[in-house]
């Protein structure tokens, strides 16, 4: 029981160390979990949100947290001006590309001196870490990525996000900006309707998007619709890559597209059903099984002292028969889906 991890729910997010990094692209927030002589697991999160709302569901599912904190140190780094507590950023400071964004994160890794890192993103995050991937490929272990993007905007989606624009620049954080926001990362059901009130988490996300600058969100999401299509350069990945999707997710389609310009052989797409963009928060049980399996690829496992909670992976009822193959054990990893029963939160 030596190198077991004891896991605080508290401490996950209260406990950690803030570095904020001079990079060639202004300053950026990154809090720091866990042993830093472990390996590293950087993460990324969706347009105005940070490692509290696009993170806390996932690392507060306790075989997730054991899981990762038993095998990483976590570094979550937050676009600029998207850290709690951030300030407005000067309207006087340069615009940022999606690739300025991208070649923050090798000074964020130089900082720290690291090597080879995990990544982990959501949508517009799992776009930066994907473009990060294909410019520094040396510095990439592997890449989970939750409904990610990898083309260029559609012309729906552009248009889209220039109405968001026009919102945040008139308006600031209003509340028809945060349905579309709210809508772009959950599914209609935790959404709610008329008869059915919204889950706790979109509550908890709606207050959190209370406390976005509108300009520090404007600039993220402006490199985002300006984003170059990074298509061609996915096929020279060769670090093994698992994708999640919902399958009510805006960006189901172009996570498939993306699942199938991958090389194959490292690569598994799974469908979450019942969920939206943001597996992360809305369904985390759903990437136990996967993440677990996927990380097994790198000689990594969860300790073995959770293992009789009701809703661990390795519990055998709970194991996918398409994760039962020696191909799944980091070698091939198959696309599978996976259906895991909505618990509202």
């Amino acid at each position: 029981m030596a190198d077991s991890v004891s896991v605080d729910m508290e401490m996950i997010f209260l406990g950690g160390k803030e570095h904020h990094i001079q990079t060639c692209c202004g300053s950026v927030s990154v809090i720091v979990y866990g042993d830093p002589e472990k390996p590293a697991l950087i993460t990324y999160p969706d347009i105005a949100l940070n490692h509290m709302s696009c993170f806390q569901g996932l690392f507060f599912c306790p075989e997730a947290a054991s899981l990762l904190l038993h095998n990483f140190c976590i570094y979550h780094i937050s676009p600029p001006g998207h850290e709690l507590g951030a300030a407005t950023i000067c309207s006087n400071d340069p615009q940022p590309s999606a690739e300025d964004l991208a070649d923050q994160i090798i000074e964020i890794l130089n900082y720290f001196r690291l090597g080879a890192v995990m990544c982990m993103g959501v949508s517009a995050g799992a776009y930066i870490l994907s473009l990060f991937a294909t410019k520094y490929r040396e510095r990439v272990l592997g890449l989970i990525l939750v409904s990610p993007l990898c083309k260029a905007p559609s012309w729906t989606e552009w248009f889209y996000n220039k109405v968001m624009s026009n919102l945040l620049y008139f308006y600031g954080v209003c509340g028809l900006l945060k349905e579309c926001l709210l809508q772009r990362y959950f599914s209609k059901e935790v959404r709610g309707d008329a008869e059915f009130p919204e889950s706790e988490i979109v509550q908890a996300c709606r207050t959190l998007l209370d406390e976005r600058k509108s300009i520090n969100v404007l600039r993220y999401l402006h490199a985002i619709n300006e984003r170059p299509d990074i298509t061609d350069g996915l096929k020279m990945l060769k670090c093994r890559t698992l994708i999640f999707v919902g399958d009510s997710s805006p960006f189901h389609s172009e996570a498939v597209h993306m699942a199938s310009k991958l090389d194959k052989r490292y690569t598994a797409l799974v469908e979450v059903q019942g969920c939206g963009s943001m597996v992360t928060e809305e369904q985390p049980l759903a990437m136990l099984v996967p993440l677990e399996y996927f990380l097994m690829g790198y000689g990594l496992y969860r300790p073995c002292h959770l293992s009789g909670s009701p809703r661990s992976p390795l519990s055998p009822s709970c194991i996918s028969p398409e994760l039962l193959s020696p191909e799944s054990m980091g070698l091939k990893l198959k696309p599978i889906k996976t259906r895991v029963s909505m618990q509202v939160r």
